[in-house]
């Protein structure tokens, strides 16, 4: 069975292997940046299992907030590090001189975006002799702005005249880092650009699923119907979606296989969805009978889900829930930013025709990733 299809099991599934021993040698040593976010958690599960490409792995992963307690199975030399503060990121990264590969999948403000990247970069590239290969994750908002869509979204469209995307910066950082290096000619680069992104982490920014999980256990602890707060455009046209094991699988390929080198992919699950669809399996995951879309009430997630936070304390005593405030499980502007546009689709042709053939079910990923975090208790 190819590599990527043994994913496709599910995101609930324990990934490490039973069987699995500390080494003393590896092949490769990977340095994730964000590894409490979506895909850096994905990443830290992956990398170590024993049939991971380019492996064995050695993994150090590097995150401002104390190392989780909610998976403490993690393989993973952790680094408490803020990489926005250039001293800190230098003193921290810098005595890591075994890396070979770098995947940095952090999301920050967009006003420090670059110069976090440019701290990482400067410290780790000049100290790791044996460096080969640095993974840049941006998103799909690479090919528009305010809204602006000119669908489907391939690598090659040029960039769009304007000043303030912030993912043309990182690429520019990355780019002019790189080459400083005295042995540029042999570390290479690419660059990822997720849709939606399906995934697990308590702590990320960009966490569609864990928030409309949030959203959802409220209104059915209010008995509340599960109203969709987006477009209706959004609610009934064809949307992607990029399941957070797909986009750590495409960026490991494309860190050890010479056809992925210096490229730029974007990645999606392969299909398509709509939302009113996914709002049923929602509804379904958590018991509410009564939902759907209703013109004048999708006011958005910020609006309805302030004032909130007492009916999550309850929720969280009366399920034995893992004790995270509101607000930092629920991420209303950026669910409310992802159910408020239709027409993101992008496509998946360069990634297959350079040889990345994985995919996913759009619903099933949906599900899986539901699945984990009922299981985690971070929802009940």
């Amino acid at each position: 069975m190819s590599w990527w299809w043994a994913g496709a099991i599910g995101a609930a599934k324990k990934k490490i292997d039973d069987n699995y021993e500390p080494t003393q040698s590896y092949q490769s040593v990977a340095l994730i940046i964000g590894v409490t976010g979506i895909i850096g958690n994905s990443l830290a599960e992956i990398l170590p299992l024993s049939d991971t490409p380019g492996g064995p792995w050695k993994v150090y992963g590097v995150a401002p907030s104390p190392r989780p307690t909610w998976k403490p199975d993690h393989p993973v030399g952790y680094i408490q590090c803020d990489v926005s503060n250039a001293e800190e990121a230098r003193s921290k990264l810098s005595p890591l001189t075994d890396v070979t590969h770098v995947f940095y999948v952090t999301c920050t403000t967009v006003s420090f975006e670059s110069s976090t990247l440019r701290n990482v970069l400067r410290a780790v590239v000049p100290s790791a002799k044996n460096l080969r290969h640095v993974c840049l994750q941006t998103g799909t908002k690479h090919y528009y702005i305010d809204k602006s869509l000119d669908s489907p979204f391939t690598e090659d469209m040029p960039r769009l005249k304007i000043k303030n995307n912030f993912y043309y910066s990182l690429e520019d950082v990355l780019f002019e880092e790189v080459k400083k290096k005295k042995e540029s000619s042999t570390v290479t680069w690419s660059v990822h650009r997720p849709n939606t992104i399906f995934g697990f982490s308590p702590y990320s920014l960009t966490n569609v699923v864990g928030t409309l999980c949030v959203y959802a256990a409220i209104c059915k602890q209010e008995g509340s119907p599960l109203l969709f707060p987006g477009s209706k455009e959004a609610w009934e046209g064809f949307a992607a979606a990029s399941d957070a094991d797909l986009v750590a699988e495409q960026q490991i390929w494309a860190a050890v296989d010479p056809c992925a080198k210096n490229e730029a992919f974007n990645c999606n699950n392969g299909d398509v969805f709509k939302w009113k669809h996914l709002w049923k399996v929602l509804a379904e995951k958590f018991g509410i009978e009564e939902f759907g879309f209703e013109e004048g009430k999708n006011v958005g997630l910020v609006k309805m889900m302030k004032g909130k936070e007492r009916v999550w304390e309850e929720i969280v005593k009366k399920n034995q829930l893992k004790e995270r405030k509101l607000e930092d499980v629920g991420v209303w502007w950026f669910a409310d930013d992802v159910l408020g546009v239709e027409g993101m689709i992008d496509s998946m042709n360069k990634s297959k025709e350079h040889g990345f053939l994985g995919f996913r079910n759009s619903k099933n990923s949906f599900i899986s990733w539901i699945d984990k975090y009922k299981a985690f208790k971070i929802v009940p």
